[in-house]
């Protein structure tokens, strides 16, 4: 389980859109240097949940704690400038500006320029294919290809905790591979990682912890490798 200093805690977490409720009292931990994912089916309620924590929608009910304190009410780029970025699903890129700009876009809080020179190198080095093309629309790119800049782009702002939403979605295998590569690898160097993610077995694998949403509720929670062998998981969302 997460610990009591954990970096983020929902507690109790109801959002409403309209007159229906789509996240029914939620409770989620992730503690400093984990991965934790989120899975379920469509409509279970992730996504809602991930904008709750990011400050893109209201909540009605329950609290999230970031770092110790409530963010009630903090506003998107506040907490951008608290150290927590979110990839979101569709990526969000600016798609008529270069790769170059749309990276420089994510560090725009810093002035460190030296480092956020490094550090553009250092997303380069993890996508290969963005510095070939750097100065390049990036509304030209292919999905797979947004997906890694939308995830450099975060990155470079250097965040304490980085939300992930649907990073396959709609990706080749081999951009999926790809994608996953670089969160394994950003989680080994200790960034800590939210995911939601429709390829359960993909997430469970990456993870250290794993929660189950259904209807707007959590529904199992545990140690993401038991979870990948748990029968209940594995028919229905491992297709077994």
């Amino acid at each position: 389980m997460a610990t009591t200093s954990a970096l983020l805690k929902v507690k109790g977490l109801q959002v409403n859109y309209g007159g229906i409720q789509a996240v029914k009292g939620v409770h989620l931990e992730v503690a400093q240097g984990e991965l934790v994912t989120l899975i379920g089916a469509n409509g279970a309620g992730k996504t809602t949940t991930m904008k709750a924590i990011t400050g893109l929608k209201p909540f009605s009910g329950g609290d999230i704690e970031y770092m110790g304190q409530s963010i009630k009410g903090v506003p998107t780029h506040e907490l951008l400038k608290r150290g927590l970025a979110m990839v979101p699903e569709g990526r969000g890129i600016f798609a008529r500006m270069s790769i170059l700009e749309n990276l420089q876009m994510g560090a725009y809080l810093r002035d460190d320029r030296d480092s956020i020179e490094n550090d553009t190198e250092r997303m380069f080095g993890f996508f290969p294919r963005l510095k070939e093309r750097a100065s390049q629309f990036a509304g030209t790119l292919s999905g797979g290809e947004q997906q890694m800049l939308a995830m450099a782009r975060a990155l470079l702002s250097r965040p304490k905790l980085l939300l992930l939403d649907e990073p396959s979605m709609g990706l080749s295998p081999i951009m999926v591979e790809k994608i996953f590569e670089v969160v394994r690898e950003i989680s080994k160097e200790g960034l800590t990682v939210l995911l939601v993610e429709q390829n359960a077995r993909l997430a469970l694998q990456a993870a250290n912890r794993g929660y189950v949403m259904d209807s707007g509720a959590v529904t199992m929670s545990g140690n993401a490798a038991e979870m990948l062998h748990d029968p209940k998981v594995r028919a229905a969302y491992l297709g077994e």
